[in-house]
């Protein structure tokens, strides 16, 4: 089995909008099969409502196929997990949804550009007792390839 991930909301996005980043490079390791990734629902619901936000729709020229198309190669190529919700853990209560599918996925590491999961300590101490580590889009690279 290879390495399986969570990837926060932030890495898919700013893959989407800049195609040259560390975060493009990994989504082009994702489409190559080179890791596994875990998603649920809130995660996917989040990229779509961060895509359609006008400001960004209109300054990206983003179309309704461009996040078709993304949506459709997270969700196709990707292990889906149910959340209970009863994660509270995070400062910032939108960021739970993410700690909880990579606990839900038995996942080895939680890949993120957002300093709440980042550089909280209590956040880092509670997913490392289920054997998660938050990582840097970076660091993660440097795993895979």
């Amino acid at each position: 089995m290879g390495i399986k991930a969570v990837i926060d909301t932030n890495v898919w996005i700013s893959a989407f909008l800049n195609p040259t980043g560390y975060p493009a490079k990994l989504r082009q390791a994702f489409e190559q099969g080179i890791f596994e990734v875990v998603v649920s629902e809130p995660i996917l619901q989040e990229i779509a409502d961060v895509l359609w936000r006008p400001r960004i729709k209109d300054k990206y020229g983003i179309t309704e196929e461009d996040i078709d198309e993304l949506l459709t190669l997270i969700e196709d190529r990707s292990d889906h997990v149910l959340l209970s919700g009863n994660i509270n853990i995070c400062r910032d209560k939108d960021d739970n949804f993410i700690i909880e599918t990579a606990i839900k996925g038995n996942v080895r590491y939680l890949v993120s550009r957002d300093d709440d999961i980042k550089l909280d300590q209590g956040v880092s101490n509670f997913l490392s007792q289920y054997g998660v580590s938050v990582i840097t889009v970076k660091n993660f690279l440097k795993l895979i390839v």
